[in-house]
């Protein structure tokens, strides 16, 4: 079982890549086409404003960039 996980580990990339592809696959299959590709963009979605907190950047300024002056008042 070791050398299991330190093979994922050596070949992280494609461990990810294939555990999201199965994972995107079994959606695909159990909720249909639609549903996942909805899913598959709020997971974009959720990524990106966690790859902003994680950068300490301003929320606000970014959705004010998406949707102006919905979010902040001037």
């Amino acid at each position: 079982m070791a050398a299991f996980w330190q093979l994922v580990l050596e070949n992280r990339g494609k461990a990810l890549g294939i555990a999201g592809g199965l994972l995107f696959g079994l959606l695909f299959l159990t909720v249909g086409f639609f549903k996942t590709i909805a899913f598959s963009v709020f997971v974009a979605t959720g990524y990106y404003i966690g790859r902003k907190f994680d950068n300490e950047e301003d929320i606000g300024e970014v959705l004010d960039r998406i949707l102006p002056g919905k979010f902040t008042k001037r």
